[in-house]
């Protein structure tokens, strides 16, 4: 009789693919309160390689890291008026606290922008405080109705950055640039994600700002996942809180703003994107174990070398794990190590040691080979790199391939929802378009200028819109 698989084929069930992988990775439970997860420790070791490939990057533009409280006045989400009614239907409310009703109710932050710049008011004075450059990593609470581990919760984690400039041009710069030299390279250089950067629409743009960038992903099935954003927020925010600054000829000038959040949902994003029916596929350069050692059995010799090669492999730069839990079947690891995606194993048993060789499994392209115990330090690196490449490279594949150019309304509801996407003209489209699209559940993810860049104007001549159906 055939082996029942470990995890429901994606061809078979997509959805139900995702949740066993999410499960038997032991990346994530659900939590107590519907919506709300619990992140398990492999899950949030990827979590906090995210965070310090990021906050890099983050702070190589100038900004800082700070905090701001949880729980916001209620009052203060009245005095933007696009902000609020964009997120009045998802927010929590707190209204006792000590046992006693609570004068003025607070709300449990389903982002910081009102806070924020509570506090940016009274910190920017002059033009010599500007550019003020904030980020923060914090939860947020979202009411979340149809809740689905990392990609929808009603609590998840974030950094989330907020800056105050004194043009409109330098604000627009920026947020710019923490699209493109954060979020981009961080996406396709250590995610190996092929993404898509582009200007959100009017309909799609994030509440209470001007403009907003982003970047989208084709998972494994053909959706699109809206992987992080930059807005340009004007100075909506500045004229609710009387954000001013004085100008060096002494006028009392209002702030230019932006803000800009990713979260993890990028883990989900990984799961979706590069996992296959063995499991989750780790991309080397974010892999917070990048090579598992493994010993087939429990001889002391064996042992010894499998500790050994680790040290090895650790000075040569390598992030390992060494696995001499022999008590519990090398079988059963191996396959545990798949589902996590771990990028290589090295297995190591008596017949092995007597060849003065290893069994070295890639997860990424697939297979195992023999190679020198003497030879591991020196090729390991090489291999991860080029594992790196490939997923990058069958990312890409996959979106160019099932993206096809249309033009008619017809045919984009046709590409998109057969499992792909499809770029059609703006000028055909345009917003009644967009919500004859909306009719079938399809979204115009972005928008991108002719040559593939991204466009100063949503309305530009030569506009393509980038239209999908979406997590």
């Amino acid at each position: 009789m055939a082996k029942a698989p470990v995890l429901t084929p994606r061809a078979e069930d997509f959805p139900r693919w995702y949740q066993d992988l999410i499960t038997k990775a032991e990346l994530a439970d659900n939590g107590p309160v519907r919506g709300t997860m619990v992140i398990r420790p492999y899950g949030y070791g990827l979590w906090e390689r995210m965070q310090a490939e990021m906050d890099a990057r983050i702070k190589a533009t100038g900004t800082q890291n700070a905090y701001f409280p949880l729980l916001i006045p209620q009052s203060y989400l009245t005095r933007e008026a696009d902000h609020v009614e964009g997120f009045a239907p998802e927010l929590a409310v707190v209204t006792h606290g000590g046992g006693k009703e609570l004068e003025e109710p607070a709300v449990v932050r389903p982002t910081s922008e009102m806070i924020v710049n509570e506090y940016f008011s009274k910190w920017v004075q002059s033009y010599r405080d500007l550019p003020l450059l904030i980020n923060q990593w914090a939860n947020v609470v979202r009411w979340e109705l149809r809740p689905r581990l990392f990609l929808r919760t009603t609590e998840f984690l974030w950094q989330e950055g907020h800056t105050a400039h004194a043009t409109y041009e330098e604000a627009r710069d920026f947020a710019a640039r923490i699209h493109r030299q954060v979020y981009e390279d961080f996406m396709v250089n250590v995610l190996a994600m092929d993404v898509v950067p582009g200007r959100k629409t009017a309909r799609e743009r994030f509440a209470g700002a001007v403009n907003t960038l982003t970047l989208e992903g084709m998972m494994g099935d053909g959706k699109a996942l809206q992987m992080a954003t930059s807005h340009e927020l004007g100075q909506n925010f500045a004229k609710a809180f009387q954000t001013r600054y004085l100008s060096k000829d002494g006028s009392q000038e209002l702030v230019w703003q932006t803000s800009w959040g990713s979260t993890t949902r990028m883990i989900g994003a990984l799961v979706m994107m590069h996992g296959d029916d063995d499991g989750l596929r780790v991309p080397p350069r974010l892999a917070q174990i990048q090579a598992v050692v493994l010993a087939i059995k429990g001889d002391e010799p064996v042992l010894a070398k499998v500790r050994e090669v680790g040290e090895r492999l650790r000075a040569a730069g390598v992030r390992v794990h060494v696995d001499d839990r022999t008590d519990t079947p090398f079988g059963r690891r191996a396959v545990d190590w798949e589902l996590k995606g771990g990028p290589v194993r090295i297995e190591i048993g008596p017949r092995d040691l007597e060849n003065g060789t290893a069994m070295l499994a890639r997860r990424i392209p697939g297979g195992k080979a023999p190679v020198s115990l003497d030879d591991l330090a020196q090729l390991l690196p090489k291999v991860l790199e080029e594992d790196q490449e490939l997923l990058l490279t069958q990312s890409r594949e996959r979106r160019q391939s099932r993206t096809a150019d249309v033009t008619t309304i017809e045919e984009a509801v046709e590409a998109a929802t057969s499992g792909g996407w499809a770029r059609i003209p703006w000028a055909v489209l345009g917003e009644e378009g967009e919500a004859a699209l909306a009719e079938h559940a399809v979204t115009v993810r972005c928008l991108v200028a002719e040559d593939g860049s991204v466009p100063d104007d949503g309305d530009a001549p030569g506009n393509v819109a980038v239209v999908a159906r979406a997590y």
